[in-house]
């Protein structure tokens, strides 16, 4: 397990800052009591947790043309069928990975291939998991075709708490099912759009991981 790189600059500004809070504290009352002591305990796990959510696991992943693996971990919020409006312009099933603050915040690519269409939105910051946040919220969506010719979008959606999303990738690369797509910072959620024919091995209300659940099997 190791640290992103997206979270170096704020672990160590956060701990400056907690830092300078208790040296201030200590000047004003140097007397040590029980409030001192929970006020370092907070501090402490404060920095742990921020520590923790910039865990940059490595899964490792035998690419396979006939699986959509999760593009994140979190929980599956949604499993349907909708008209998908911005690029496919049809109906498609759409599976939705709710991200807390609690999970890892790194996403995987889905599935091998060429990135096809990219596009950055800037937005609102609804709570990740409301619905309207798939066209209100700061989000990034691309599309990846693999070799046969099929294609998968991928939304990333920033959420109440998220205001960066990092990504890693530009038209016209190609892609390995697994790889670091990048990061969505302080809770989001992640949706893929899949062709209608696809067999899909998910629930709603399921955890998934990252790089390791498949989600679907793509049709011959």
């Amino acid at each position: 397990m190791t640290i992103h790189k997206e979270g170096f600059t704020i672990i160590f500004g956060i701990l400056i800052i907690l830092v300078c809070i208790l040296v201030v504290l200590n000047i004003f009352f140097p007397h040590q009591t029980f409030i001192h002591y929970i006020l370092y305990l907070a501090a402490l796990l404060f920095f742990l947790a921020v520590v923790r959510f910039f865990r940059n696991p490595h899964r490792p992943v035998v690419p396979d043309d006939h699986l959509i693996i999760s593009p994140a971990d979190g929980l599956v919020v949604a499993v349907k069928e909708v008209e998908e409006k911005e690029y496919f312009k049809d109906k498609r099933i759409m599976v939705s990975v709710f991200m807390s603050l609690f999970d890892v915040h790194v996403n995987w690519y889905p599935v091998s291939g060429k990135v096809k269409y990219l596009r950055y939105y800037p937005g609102r910051y609804l709570f990740a998991w409301n619905p309207k946040a798939s066209l209100n919220n700061e989000r990034n969506t691309f599309v990846l075709e693999n070799q046969k010719g099929q294609e998968v979008m991928v939304v990333q959606i920033a959420g109440t708490v998220a205001r960066r999303i990092v990504y890693y990738t530009a038209m016209g690369h190609e892609v390995t099912q697994g790889d670091e797509i990048g990061i969505i910072k302080f809770g989001s959620r992640v949706d893929l759009f899949l062709p209608l024919d696809m067999q899909i091995c998910v629930k709603l209300k399921q955890k998934v991981r990252g790089g390791v659940t498949v989600i679907g099997r793509l049709a011959d």
